[in-house]
């Protein structure tokens, strides 16, 4: 599903935050990321989310070589990739209402009265009633905020899915229903999940197998090693 080759990227063409990596998540496959905080591992993330252009290396997306990051990718590229980043107050519109929020995508792409019952559901099962949905981002909490971000990344009903450190901010309750959401996705279409985070315990229970990047004070030379 996602292939990254000798991926080196970082910001402003001054020091790589990630040097020479190679990643694979095949259909289907639940891969997590484990890393420590500042290693690199998000950059790598932004990379396979077609939302940051590597200085060097190449994506391959479904077998497809990408040519192009953010709106230069196209469009079957971009919305075969849902992604959930760690803090969702700087992934959210603070102008829009929750409802809205989640209909994002399908109005960007032309699809709001195709989705609008799709956005609906996804809501209910995200555990956001009428009430949450009429607030805007700085009337809710950091994980109902979360939630409505989770199914705004699973409108498109993405091939891949990419957790950033998705539930390092919540709570234990929401941090189960998230990742039950996203497993239900999975289970019913068949999705592939790149889950990035620094906790060893959720990634090993959550994801088909784990892969250690241990920067080790040197994050532009770290490894990702296998863990059985």
């Amino acid at each position: 599903m996602l292939e990254l080759t000798g991926i080196t990227a970082g910001y402003d063409r001054g020091r790589p935050v990630v040097r020479d990596m190679s990643l694979a998540v095949a259909d289907g496959e639940a891969l997590g990321l484990l890393g420590p905080s500042g290693c690199g591992k998000s950059t790598l993330a932004r990379v396979a989310a077609l939302l940051h252009t590597p200085w060097a290396g190449s994506v391959r997306l479904a077998g497809e070589t990408v040519t192009g990051h953010r709106f230069r990718a196209p469009r079957h590229q971009r919305t075969a990739i849902g992604v959930v980043f760690q803090q969702p107050r700087l992934a959210a519109d603070p102008r829009l209402r929750l409802r809205d929020l989640i209909a994002e995508p399908a109005r960007a792409t032309g699809r709001g009265r195709e989705l609008a019952d799709r956005a609906a559901a996804l809501a209910d099962a995200a555990g956001l009633g009428a009430e949450l949905l009429r607030r805007r981002p700085h009337e809710v909490s950091d994980g109902q905020l979360q939630r409505a971000c989770l199914a705004r990344a699973l409108l498109l009903r993405p091939r891949l899915l990419i957790c950033d450190e998705m539930t390092a901010m919540l709570d234990a309750s929401t941090t189960a229903a998230l990742v039950a959401l996203v497993e239900d996705y999975r289970k019913e279409q068949g999705a592939a999940l790149l889950a990035v985070g620094h906790d060893r315990v959720l990634l090993g229970r959550w994801c088909d197998s784990v892969r250690e990047w241990d920067g080790d004070g040197n994050p532009a030379g770290a490894e990702l090693l296998t863990q059985e």
